[in-house]
């Protein structure tokens, strides 16, 4: 839509959701990679075994990327995660659906580190060669065992 409008209609006026919707998480790209693009290509798609999706409605919003998972998913054995309190798309693709409430996604994926990081299934070499700041994050993530985790969620869903 964009190239039709700066090529056909001849303006570079016209708006999309970078602008607004994903405003965040370029600040956060570029603070973390030095980017605010996105940070795999689409053939890293066709060989992912595993997609943890978490809070986009990736099938609405970004189609090709939605299809894409769908394909992998439905015909090349990839497993889907999908954690989203609304019911999307991609859940029923899904192998795992985690139907958490707003604003624990957080607890979530801090837990669900605690729990890689205890169990030691993170990839040490990656980790050693490509991170900073891993033992910080460390420390900060063992706090959500996966108690904690379940109470907050819990106090979420009662509306605490």
């Amino acid at each position: 839509m964009q190239k039709f409008v700066r090529a056909v209609i001849g303006t570079k006026n016209i708006d999309h959701c970078a602008r607004l919707c994903h405003a965040s998480t370029v600040v956060g790209g570029i603070a973390a990679f030095g980017q605010g693009a996105v940070s795999n290509s689409y053939s890293d798609f066709k060989k992912t075994e595993l997609f943890f999706v978490i809070g986009s409605n990736t099938t609405e919003c970004h189609p090709i990327i939605g299809s894409m998972i769908k394909r992998r998913v439905g015909f090349g054995g990839a497993k889907l995660i999908v954690a989203d309190p609304r019911s999307i798309e991609l859940g029923e693709y899904a192998t795992v659906r985690l139907p958490h409430k707003p604003g624990t996604d957080v607890a979530l994926i801090n837990g669900l580190m605690d729990i890689i990081i205890r169990d030691s299934l993170e990839d040490k070499e990656f980790i050693r060669e490509r991170t900073e700041g891993f033992e910080d994050m460390r420390r900060l993530v063992e706090r959500f065992t996966p108690e904690v985790v379940e109470a907050m969620l819990n106090a979420a869903l009662a509306g605490v």
